[in-house]
């Protein structure tokens, strides 16, 4: 089967976007995630209680998957791919904070639990009930073959048809880029899946 990508999302401090279309901007003052989150008028509590990197996965992923019929009936057919530079530095810098001196320690394990960068796939896969393979890579830098080939690789598997594949970074600046790459034997999707459509689609959402 061709392979295509249906939707890609970006969002960053101040504005969000599917498929090259504004969605949300910031405006005035407060968390633009939590902003965007009420905007799209969702209603799933366990968003207060991630950070920011899971948020940021999570809100790229509200916007790929609204309006999708089978969301939450997908099951293993679905992948979940993610990549950054900063892991889940964010949290672990917060963590540390509370067991730094002796005098004031008071680890908190629900910073702890979001110390291993993979729990925003996590939290993807729990929200749409999602049993495929989850994963979470760390590289330099945003490295488009490294995605193009990592996601080919998941659909080596027979049981996926299709792969969210995300670069999500929140340490030193906030920025989720995420596709949804289909195997099509009909009418194909928005966009070829290839390294070089990869980057223009991120290129594009970035100068917005």
């Amino acid at each position: 089967m061709k392979r295509g990508i249906a939707r890609y999302s970006y969002i960053n401090d101040h504005r969000a976007s599917l498929d090259g279309k504004t969605i949300a901007t910031a405006r005035g003052e407060g968390c633009f995630l939590t902003t965007l989150y009420r905007a799209l008028k969702i209603d799933y509590p366990r968003f207060f209680k991630m950070d920011n990197l899971s948020k940021l996965g999570f809100l790229a992923s509200e916007l790929i998957l609204e309006g999708d019929e089978r969301r939450y009936s997908r099951g293993e057919e679905v992948a979940i791919i993610c990549f950054n530079r900063g892991s889940s530095l964010e949290s672990d810098t917060r963590y540390q904070a509370t067991i730094q001196e002796q005098e004031d320690y008071f680890p908190s394990p629900s910073l702890f639990v979001y110390t291993l960068p993979n729990i925003v796939a996590a939290e993807i896969a729990i929200r749409n009930k999602i049993h495929g393979e989850t994963a979470f890579y760390l590289q330099e830098h945003f490295d488009a073959r490294a995605l193009f080939e990592r996601v080919s690789e998941a659909f080596e598997d027979a049981g996926t048809r299709a792969v969210l594949a995300a670069w999500i970074e929140s340490f030193d600046a906030r920025e989720a880029f995420m596709t949804r790459v289909e195997e099509y034997d009909g009418e194909p999707p928005l966009f070829p899946f290839s390294g070089d459509t990869i980057v223009k689609l991120l290129n594009k959402s970035r100068n917005g």
